[in-house]
């Protein structure tokens, strides 16, 4: 087993990659992501089956390997093997430093490595891991003779507790629950949030979690007869909070518990003003400095991106957000957002406006935001957006059946019933003898069934049904993805240029790969050196690797003489922030460019999110004319 304990932080990033990851993952894949041989990868799959024998958590086939979901939860749910053994280095350290917070006299090597079955090396080893957590939290970690103390203020101790948790993959609700044997975190969850919502209060759900983990570090550590020092605080939430934990866990939190406690449902979890007109939650709980930053940015977002952020309800829930979000960072507690990867991911140009909302935030309040704190903002503008875009991105339909009473009428109805926020009806015809290439609308919908192989139209029954409705949702879906596609081919392929192409570039870092794309565009006129140290700026606050394959660096400004793009298109991928990518594209946008910002960013990270597709484009791509052609394939695909 003791092979086994060396290789599993390495074969649980594996874990991780595939946990992300639907379809069969081949070995050559694995390996460019952990930065390893096909030879280890295989090393790493036979370590992490017999880790977790008798579970089968990974399928092999000739397509590579596959995570048994099903398998691989009942596998991380019971991370404790059955002789009393830590599976993972890992939890050996996390589970030294709790029992260290929980012994102020201190532990004794000899009787630790007993208990965990380990040599006193291993937890020599693993102390100085401690210490360095302990390090973080402001604790200090203490030697005489052959026990260790790890000495600092309860402040500082639940600190650390705190990190330990969250530092653990995949930790959720039931986690919670069973790392503090606390079976009444869900009762008091559930009463927690119907008390917010009797107060009148918007209920953050991303961030109760925070607030139950320090509702149990607290009971857990005061019924050790350790508390928090505080002043006393005295408003409705703090009154009805110190109720419900003296119901649910049968135990009176001091002041300085409740008052931090408090804290965090007020800076992380709640905000004002719900069920209340605009106005009011304005003159009740809006700060005005707050939205008076806010008028600013979606002034600078307007000019700079050409998109339209002006709606008083948008800007006055953003500025509640942005009182909490500077609360949170002046204190260094940000706030987790366990849907940061996948916003970034599937809403890029959404995140980068983001992002550059952060930028404005951090200059104008001196302080800084951290990724997900970023998607959190992103949060706020996808909804705010994806409204607008409801009402702007219906398809346009003409409705054509035999007239039979109000037959029609009732079809009408049916349609826009089901479909009403992907559709809109522009016209219904109750004829047979129509001319069908006279229709402008995207589709037609008819009762006539010789017109079944038309491109743009969709038969279905004069009663609408289930089948109805799917098959027309399928129809937009394939409308959309043709014009999309078609966008993609018409306007991605004009930024690129046969000069601004690399092929297996190697670069040390982020900047340097920047800074040899960004040489390219200086030596032709499309961007000076400003523009480049602004992409380098633009890195720094957010990683641009947008997916598994491609970075898309860029600036805020849009300085460039023209819109363009140099990309490195590389067999070895690179590290990119936390992630490992092939494909390396610096756009330059223009400011005659703004319109198209939004289009171009979306579509360049879409076309290189198949991570399967862009492996072969790459290996295709010999040189710029291989890359175009291959290109243009996976777009019409």
């Amino acid at each position: 087993m003791a092979w086994l304990v060396g290789m599993s932080d390495k074969y649980e990033r594996l874990l991780d990659y595939l946990s992300q990851t639907d379809g069969w993952v081949t070995a050559a894949e694995l390996a460019d992501q952990l930065g390893v041989t096909t030879r280890s990868v295989r090393s790493y799959v036979t370590a992490a089956k017999a880790a977790a024998h008798p579970l089968p958590i990974i399928a092999a086939s000739t397509s590579g390997y596959r995570l048994n979901r099903e398998a691989y939860a009942t596998f991380s749910s019971e991370n404790r093997s059955r002789d009393g053994r830590l599976d993972t280095p890992q939890d050996r350290v996390h589970h030294l430093a709790r029992r260290l917070t929980e012994a102020p006299d201190g532990l004794d090597i000899h009787t630790l490595a007993d208990s965990l079955y380990v040599s006193e090396s291993t937890i020599e080893n693993d102390l100085r891991k401690v210490k360095a957590l302990g390090d973080e939290a402001g604790l200090t970690l203490t030697r005489t003779g052959s026990r260790v103390t790890l000495a600092g203020s309860e402040g500082d101790h639940r600190k650390l507790l705190s990190r330990l948790f969250r530092s653990e993959s995949a930790q959720g609700f039931l986690e919670l629950e069973d790392q503090f044997d606390n079976d009444g975190l869900r009762a008091f969850k559930t009463d927690l949030i119907a008390m917010l919502d009797s107060q009148g209060y918007f209920v953050n759900e991303y961030g109760v979690n925070s607030v139950l983990l320090h509702v149990a570090i607290a009971v857990e550590r005061v019924g050790q007869h350790r508390v928090l020092a505080g002043t006393a605080p005295s408003d409705a939430i703090s009154d009805s909070l110190a109720g419900l934990i003296r119901q649910h866990f049968e135990v009176a939190l001091d002041a300085g518990d409740l008052e931090y406690i408090a804290k965090l449902l007020t800076t992380r979890v709640i905000t004002g003003g719900k069920d209340k007109p605009v106005q009011a939650i304005i003159d009740e709980h809006v700060v005005p400095e707050d939205l008076a930053t806010v008028r600013r940015i979606v002034d600078q977002v307007a000019q700079e991106y050409l998109v339209d952020l002006d709606d008083e309800a948008f800007m006055v829930r953003l500025s509640l957000h942005l009182g909490n979000l500077v609360a949170r960072a002046s204190d260094n507690s940000y706030s987790r957002n366990p849907l940061g990867r996948s916003i970034k991911t599937s809403y890029p140009m959404i995140y980068d406006l983001a992002v550059f909302m952060a930028s404005l935030i951090q200059r104008e309040r001196s302080i800084t935001i951290n990724d997900d704190e970023i998607s959190y903002l992103a949060l706020h503008l996808g909804s705010h957006l994806e409204r607008q875009n409801r009402r702007e991105e219906r398809v346009s339909v003409a409705i054509v059946l035999p007239g039979y009473y109000d037959l029609h009428q009732v079809l009408r109805q049916k349609v826009e019933t089901a479909l009403g926020e992907e559709v809109s009806v522009e016209i219904v015809v109750t004829r047979t003898d129509v001319n069908w290439d006279d229709f402008s609308t995207d589709l037609v919908l008819t009762t006539i069934t010789d017109r079944a192989f038309a491109e743009n139209v969709v038969v279905i029954q004069p009663f609408l049904t289930e089948g109805d409705v799917e098959a027309i949702r399928k129809a937009i879906s394939r409308l959309r993805r043709h014009k999309r596609r078609q966008q993609i081919k018409d306007d991605l392929l004009r930024y690129f240029d046969k000069s601004l192409f690399l092929r297996n570039v190697v670069a040390h870092d982020e900047v340097a790969m920047i800074r040899t794309l960004g040489a390219l565009m200086v030596d032709r006129g499309v961007i000076d050196e400003s523009y480049i140290d602004g992409a380098i700026e633009r890195e720094l606050l957010s990683s641009t690797a947008f997916t598994d394959t491609i970075a898309v660096p860029h600036a805020m400004a849009m300085t460039a003489s023209h819109t363009s793009i140099a990309i490195a298109v590389n067999e070895q991928p690179m590290p990119w922030g936390e992630s490992r990518v092939n494909v390396i594209a610096l756009i330059a946008f223009s400011s005659s460019g703004r319109a198209s910002f939004q289009t171009v960013f979306d579509q360049i990270v879409d076309v290189f999110s198949e991570r399967g597709q862009v492996l072969e484009l790459i290996r295709k791509s010999v040189d710029f004319g291989a890359f175009i052609e291959e290109l243009v394939h996976v777009i019409d695909d």
